[in-house]
């Protein structure tokens, strides 16, 4: 598989939404048609008689793609918890080859897709695999959010540790401000430009309103 990005963080509520989203607009302004996936959604409710989730619709709002919303998340289940235990409730094996499918689709009609994750790099999405095999098995190039709020630096070096002993091509680390009163933000981003040994891709102030706004000033240094 090519030309894919996948958007995992530090841990879950540190904005790989917000992230992927502005990764898309950034693409969309390079002049790249760029199509989105959350392949694993947990907490949505019924729109149109289907289970649709609030990140994945977030993310269909800045493509320059049209696809079924089924191919953009085919997992979604109503409870906000863990994946694989949200899916155990409803009797539904999460399975990567039925993920790489839709991937497939997304990737035939775009220049890129960006992946967004679920939770952490590490949360399980059945007995033997955690999200982490997804990025893997479809080949993809991996973003890391650092949600800058206390504790964020261990999360962030342990996060990087382990993505890089997957040995799988990274992109780099996105520094982004979920904390609206995190002191010593400048310290904390110099702190892990020096540890961690990765690309430095830029840095997402906060949103007030918990969405991307693409009106609000940000950098982000994408090379894709």
């Amino acid at each position: 598989m090519a030309n894919g990005i996948f958007v995992t963080g530090t841990d879950t509520g540190i904005g790989k939404t917000i992230v992927s989203c502005a990764v898309i607009h950034e693409l969309v302004q390079q002049g790249y048609k760029v199509a989105a996936m959350k392949p694993i959604a947990s907490g949505a409710q019924y729109i149109k008689e289907q289970l649709q989730n609030d990140d994945a619709l977030s993310l269909m709002q800045y493509v320059n793609t049209e696809h079924d919303y089924n191919h953009v998340n085919p997992y979604c289940f109503e409870p906000a918890i863990a994946p694989h235990i949200a899916a155990n409730r409803v009797g539904v094996d999460i399975r990567i080859p039925v993920i790489r499918e839709s991937y497939q689709v997304l990737n035939d009609q775009a220049d890129c897709v960006v992946v967004e994750g679920v939770g952490g790099w590490l949360v399980p999405i059945n007995e033997q695999q955690s999200v982490a095999d997804i990025a893997i098995e479809l080949e993809l190039s991996v973003i890391m959010v650092v949600g800058l709020r206390l504790g964020c630096i261990n999360h962030a070096l342990l996060t990087m540790d382990s993505i890089m002993a997957k040995n799988i091509k990274i992109m780099g680390w996105i520094a982004n401000q979920v904390d609206p009163n995190l002191t010593a933000t400048d310290q904390i981003i110099k702190t892990l430009q020096n540890k961690l040994n990765s690309p430095y891709l830029g840095f997402l102030p906060y949103f007030s309103n918990g969405h991307f706004d693409p009106n609000q000033t940000f950098n982000l240094n994408l090379l894709f």
